[in-house]
């Protein structure tokens, strides 16, 4: 909750910076309580409910956007286990063998409450502003659960401990599986409602989309959810793609007995890598503009989904070649998939 919270500083910290602004510097030192200043704002703030609204579904929905960002954290593994008196822990607030399957079926439940923000509004621009909502995010959950598959056919697991240590041997999934890697990134601006796929709150077609009609906390709920959904996703490709908690350029990490230093140092590059796709998401908000909503549809169903599925097909035939070949899964069986890579990447 803290880290969310401070994103939306970094938000405009980051923001002024690309701007040649200072953004927020007047409460506390370099405007760091800024955040707190905002929570008490819109706490003390008149809850406003406009008439004719479904009242328990208008107060249900902030509540429905929020929950899944949060839940699905508790899955996503960020450091190497820790020993203690009583055995060893490992860093994952629950460590489902099922993980990578709950965490896309936990936070695809945060489009209820998006939509059912936009129709319990009794606010034609809210309700566009859902309608809009669900059906971007259909579009670009088939795409991004395509493009995990393969993630899945080489770890041959669905844990996302097993991805993490599959990545430490064979070499990082951004490599070996770079077009998975470059669809999942855009599907995951796409979920998260981020630019240039924030057409459910398109300000200026919708006024504010969904959350039109929402006032004080419950109005704060949507883009905190949005922060989380940020959070989420950056973890999500962290662990698929970067290695997870892996520490780059070595197998200290991987070898030999757990350690508290290892574990310290596992989650800070965990960390590191989390904070700076969380940076990327930023970065690009401020940087293009948004589609117009054809050309979303378009690229959701048109490129990303013929793409993820001829992916999925020619991965699978190379990793069921190299198999074949009697290549173990190691440094030459990833250097094989990134030769591979390369050359998809030029022809796509």
């Amino acid at each position: 909750m803290v880290a969310v919270a401070y994103t939306t500083l970094a938000e405009r910290k980051i923001s002024a910076w690309i701007q040649d602004r200072h953004g927020p510097n007047r409460v506390g030192p370099w405007g760091l309580f800024q955040v707190l200043a905002d929570g008490v704002k819109n706490i003390m703030k008149e809850e406003t409910m406009p008439g004719e609204v479904n009242k328990a579904v208008f107060v249900l929905a902030p509540a429905l956007a929020f929950v899944p960002a949060l839940v699905a954290w508790a899955v996503i593994p960020f450091g190497a286990p820790l020993p203690t008196p009583w055995g060893r822990i490992d860093l994952v607030v629950a460590d489902l063998p099922i993980g990578f399957l709950f965490t896309l079926a936990i936070t695809s439940l945060g489009v209820y409450g998006l939509v059912l923000a936009g129709w319990a509004s009794n606010n034609k621009y809210a309700l566009l502003g859902g309608l809009r909502a669900s059906a971007q995010m259909i579009s670009y959950e088939i795409a991004m659960g395509m493009s995990t598959v393969c993630v899945l056919l080489l770890a041959g697991n669905v844990s996302l401990n097993a991805i993490i240590t599959q990545q430490a041997t064979v070499g990082w999934n951004v490599m070996v599986l770079s077009i998975a890697a470059f669809l999942f990134l855009v599907a995951a601006f796409a979920e998260t409602n981020r630019v240039p796929f924030d057409l459910p709150e398109a300000e200026s077609e919708l006024i504010a989309g969904y959350h039109s009609e929402y006032s004080a906390m419950k109005f704060s709920m949507f883009p905190i959810a949005e922060y989380a959904n940020m959070w989420t996703a950056s973890a999500m490709f962290v662990t698929l793609f970067l290695g997870g908690w892996d520490i780059p350029f070595t197998q200290w990490d991987n070898v030999g007995a757990a350690t508290v230093l290892k574990s310290v140092l596992t989650a800070g590059a965990f960390l590191t890598k989390v904070g700076f796709f969380v940076f990327f998401f930023i970065w690009v908000r401020w940087t293009l503009p948004r589609f117009r909503y054809d050309q979303l549809m378009s690229l959701g169903w048109k490129f990303m989904l013929p793409v993820a599925l001829a992916y999925i097909v020619i991965a699978a035939s190379a990793i069921l070649g190299l198999d074949y070949a009697g290549l173990e899964r190691g440094r030459s069986f990833g250097l094989a998939m990134f030769g591979l890579n390369l050359v998809l990447l030029v022809v796509l």
